[in-house]
């Protein structure tokens, strides 16, 4: 009958009634859920902002040093070997065999002492026949002297003859003083450091057979080569003081004797020769020596903290300064003399700068913003 239309009806209402309430209830909850995601916005909007215009930042507590100024001459170190004046490398005259060789290495000798000889054989014939062309040259002057006495020869003929036994004697001489520098002696008393040749070998004129260290005048040095900039602040008569590996408690004195006026081809550095007194100790060539050497001429540096250096490398480096403004800093370029404890010498870059930040330099850049935590005048 007419109820069928009634039910569908009154469900249709019932469907409608509750969307409505669903609708109603979603859009009383949507403004509370929609306040977390709008903040969140905002937030990454003010942190957008604020990563666009960059943190402050934050000062690097420093202190600073004062330079000083000071005029010295700087300490140069070397090492060297002991010598005397009296060495040398002996060799023959004239080329030869080598028959005997009487000294070995290290060995001590008198002067006057035969050290070796060539083999004479060759070098006697020469003195031979020298001595034979002097006596014809004798012969023949004294006859023509005789025929010229008799008017048979002639004054010219006299006088050849007369320059022929000058020539022979000249001869004869030379040929003696050869024969006596086939054979090594000893000029002084002394010692053998190196031997060179041995007996056997032929040897060219004047190729070295011993080296010889004479020690009769007592006239000990150090030899060894500096640099053209250390050789320019050296001169004769500079003190030094020379520690002796053999006498590790004991240091000598001794002075610049010698000053070489051109660099070695060899290496490039300036032979420097420094004579010093035994003071009673026993002394031998080849003694291993250190130097110190004090140059007279100094020049003004500035002293700054070790502290105070960054980059260091080499003979350079840097250091920073305070800004007029107190708060930024200037990196500069220094060069390095020599250290001297726990300070720097400086030999430029720091002109008319007063002071150097000391403490606080491994946190600096050239853009950083730094406090002074001391003020010195």
């Amino acid at each position: 009958m007419n109820t069928l239309p009634l039910t569908r009806f009154a469900f249709t209402a019932i469907l409608a009634f509750t969307f409505v309430a669903c609708s109603d209830d979603q859009a009383a909850v949507s403004p509370k859920q929609s306040a977390p995601g709008a903040a969140s916005t905002a937030a990454t909007a003010a942190s957008t902002a604020s990563t666009a215009s960059g943190p402050s930042d934050e000062a690097i507590p420093v202190r600073l040093q004062p330079v000083e100024q000071t005029r010295q001459s700087r300490v140069l170190q070397y090492s060297g070997l002991m010598a005397t004046n009296d060495e040398a490398r002996l060799s023959f005259k004239i080329g030869g065999i080598v028959s005997r060789i009487y000294v070995k290495e290290g060995d001590h000798v008198s002067a006057g002492q035969l050290l070796a000889t060539l083999d004479l054989t060759e070098i006697d014939a020469q003195v031979q026949q020298a001595a034979l062309n002097v006596e014809k040259a004798q012969r023949d002057e004294s006859r023509l002297s005789n025929l010229y006495r008799d008017t048979v020869a002639s004054l010219e003929q006299l006088q050849n003859s007369r320059t022929q036994l000058t020539v022979a004697n000249e001869a004869l001489r030379i040929a003696r003083f050869n024969r006596q520098y086939a054979q090594i002696r000893a000029s002084s008393d002394g010692a053998i450091l190196q031997k060179t040749g041995n007996e056997g070998e032929y040897l060219a004129a004047g190729t070295a057979v011993l080296v010889f260290n004479g020690t009769g005048n007592k006239d000990w040095v150090v030899r060894f080569g500096v640099s053209d900039k250390d050789w320019a602040v050296l001169h004769r008569g500079d003190k030094a003081a020379v520690m002796i590996d053999a006498y590790p408690d004991h240091r000598f004195s001794g002075i610049i004797s010698k000053l070489a006026e051109a660099a070695d081809p060899a290496n490039g550095t300036y032979a420097v020769e420094v004579t010093v007194e035994p003071g009673g100790r026993k002394f031998a060539p080849g003694l291993f020596c250190s130097l110190r050497l004090q140059p007279q001429a100094g020049r003004t540096y500035a002293l700054i903290p070790a502290s105070a250096l960054t980059e260091g490398e080499g003979s350079g480096g840097y250091v920073y300064t305070l800004n007029a403004d107190n708060r930024t800093v200037k990196k500069r370029p220094v060069r390095i003399a020599f250290f001297q404890d726990d300070r720097i010498a400086v030999s430029s870059g720091l002109d008319s700068v007063r002071q150097v930040i000391a403490d606080g330099v491994g946190y600096l850049t050239e853009r950083s913003i730094v406090k002074v935590e001391n003020v010195n005048p």
